[in-house]
């Protein structure tokens, strides 16, 4: 079967030809831009995916998927939670009650959210059981007066297992006074999640020592977890509906600022980064235009023996969009390869170069973590396609404009 006449010009001036190195050369830097622009698309998006769900993997650690408000009625909170483990969907339904307030020891001070637990019901949340350091929940018993602290929190403290902190909750009294609660609790474990607001704020107690703290004015409820955290926002509804309690609040909500920000980002990222491929789309229109400028002789006897200008525009899109392609699917390949051993690229680097991406000592993540996703892949390679494609329009169109006559009046 012969080859279209439009393709085979096409794929004839792909190549490198006598008398246009220059053209060639300018034809490679164009299929090398979109490789490298495309390739550096995938990988920072998959970069991206990664940290935001190393963020997500720590907010969820210590926060739940969803929350159902309560009295704070240590009675009442595990009613609720044996009710709620009933409803279909949920894995795992734990009462708590938190409060706000200050922590010291001696003159150190620092802000604490005092969150009362149950130890026997959080022994199946496998997040906050992994993140304890030092000491175990099981401490964590009614009347002990023991308390659980982050260790950044436990730093700025300056205390550790076996210390007495004291925690001073601020109230009003039925007169509009300021009526302070003081308890005093013993350190019996540190915890690490890896997020500032997290270990630098949070602290752990029975949830009958915060009761009797706090009293009734806390803030209580049970928090709610599912097998899959983004069903949270179609679940919680239904859930606090069929018990009756006040509106739910999922994980969705409580950190929308955080993915909104990534979101921004990878946004922004993605359209600096495709700049990079409109540059090299460019470098197409260009190597085309100094074809078409050389061909105009050979395009005006095609036209002579018959090729329609519909023919000739086929001819300079076929040419403009291998190269394009070309570069498209390079790049592809190569963003899908270092997306996937980001991880293990970075190490290497880090000692062929003397540096080091992640500080361990000022970072809680020390590893580049990569998520490939399929609709990014899809949308970087579409728009790279879409980008090398509109490129080829005007040089066609200009060689399609060619008069025979004109074009071979002087040869």
């Amino acid at each position: 079967m012969l080859t279209p006449l439009p393709l085979g010009l096409g794929l004839r001036y792909v190549r490198a030809r006598k008398h246009q190195y220059f053209v060639s050369f300018i034809s490679w830097v164009s299929l090398a831009g979109v490789c490298l622009g495309v390739a550096a698309l995938i990988t920072i998006l998959s970069v991206m995916n990664g940290f935001e769900g190393e963020l997500r993997s720590r907010l969820l650690a210590l926060a739940a998927h969803a929350t159902l408000p309560a009295s704070a009625d240590v009675g009442s909170l595990e009613d609720l939670a044996v009710r709620a483990r009933k409803q279909p969907g949920v894995t795992l339904a734990l009462p708590f009650i938190e409060v706000q307030g200050l922590a010291s020891d001696g003159p150190q001070l620092a802000g604490v959210a005092l969150r009362g637990i149950a130890a026997r019901d959080y022994a199946a949340d496998a997040d906050l059981r992994t993140a304890m350091r030092e000491g175990s929940l099981d401490a964590l018993m009614a009347g002990s007066n023991r308390i659980a602290l982050g260790r950044a929190l436990a730093i700025q403290l300056q205390v550790g297992i076996g210390d007495t902190v004291t925690v001073l909750l601020p109230r009003m009294d039925a007169d509009g006074g300021l009526t302070p609660r003081i308890g005093a609790f013993e350190v019996a474990g540190l915890f690490e999640i890896g997020l500032a607001d997290h270990d630098a704020v949070m602290g752990f107690a029975a949830i009958e020592d915060v009761a009797a703290l706090a009293g009734p004015s806390a803030t209580a409820g049970v928090h709610l977890f599912f097998a899959d955290p983004f069903e949270a926002p179609r679940l919680a509804p239904a859930i606090a509906g069929a018990l009756g309690t006040g509106p739910a609040r999922d994980w969705t909500v409580d950190h929308a600022a955080y993915f909104r920000a990534i979101r921004l980002e990878k946004t922004m990222m993605t359209v600096i980064l495709l700049l990079i491929v409109s540059v090299a789309a460019f470098n197409i229109v260009a190597s085309l235009v100094m074809v078409v400028a050389e061909k105009r002789s050979d395009i005006a006897i095609l036209r002579t023996m018959g090729l329609s200008r519909a023919g000739v525009i086929g001819a300079f899109v076929v040419q403009g969009t291998v190269i394009g392609w070309i570069g498209t699917l390079a790049g592809v390949g190569l963003g899908i390869l270092l997306a996937l051993y980001a991880g293990d690229i970075t190490p290497v680097l880090e000692r062929l170069f003397g540096f080091q991406v992640f500080d361990a000592d000022v970072y809680y993540i020390t590893r580049i973590p990569s998520e490939l996703r399929l609709a990014d892949v899809a949308l970087v390679a579409g728009a790279a396609l879409a980008l090398t494609l509109v490129s080829t329009i005007y040089p066609a169109r200009r060689a399609a404009a060619t008069e025979p006559a004109e074009a071979l009046r002087y040869e």
